[in-house]
């Protein structure tokens, strides 16, 4: 059995054999903090604990060459959790983009798919210069945030940001025009 004092490195150890219960008191010791710091990238509990469940879950996979940083492995677990988080923010912005394409790209009526289309051009033409350039880019070229971030002198967090409120904007307009 591990109790408290026993160190982040000899549970690590001790969970590179398979030990179970030292990688779970790596657990219990370290779950909490990644909890606290996983409320930084999300906003509901469920996604808090996903992201915990996802960093140990790697950890447990990673253990044989999970690096400890000051004799704690929680400055790796911190990192795994963050690096979850941003997967987690694309894989929401890429849904994001698919439920707007689905918008556009609706077979039943080409009439007015196309109708949408030109409420959406319109929209973008209507944006700010940059905002417009960023939603080209990204929305109709298909380039990447970070080519996007290049070609406008920015950086990928803002050309996100620009592109959350342009879908948002956008949304609006095509959920407007169905009325």
């Amino acid at each position: 059995m591990h109790d408290a004092t026993t160190s982040d490195s000899a549970l690590l150890r001790a969970a590179v054999d398979d030990d179970q219960t030292a990688f779970a008191a790596l657990f219990d010791r370290h779950a909490p903090a990644v909890g606290r710091y996983a409320w930084a990238f999300v906003s509901s509990l469920d996604e808090v604990q996903e992201l915990v469940q996802e960093t140990f879950i790697t950890a447990w996979k990673k253990r044989a060459s999970l690096r400890i940083v000051d004799s704690s492995v929680l400055p790796w677990l911190l990192v795994t959790c963050r690096n979850h988080a941003w997967n987690h923010r694309r894989r929401r912005r890429r849904d994001a983009a698919d439920e707007l394409q689905d918008v556009v790209d609706r077979r039943d009526d080409r009439g007015v798919a196309r109708e949408r289309l030109a409420v959406v051009l319109a929209e973008i033409d209507a944006l700010p210069e940059l905002d417009r350039r960023v939603c080209e880019l990204c929305l109709i070229d298909g380039r990447s945030y970070r080519e996007a971030a290049e070609l406008v002198g920015s950086s990928v967090g803002s050309v996100a940001k620009r592109l959350e409120r342009a879908r948002a904007r956008l949304r609006k307009a095509v959920a407007a025009h169905d009325e």
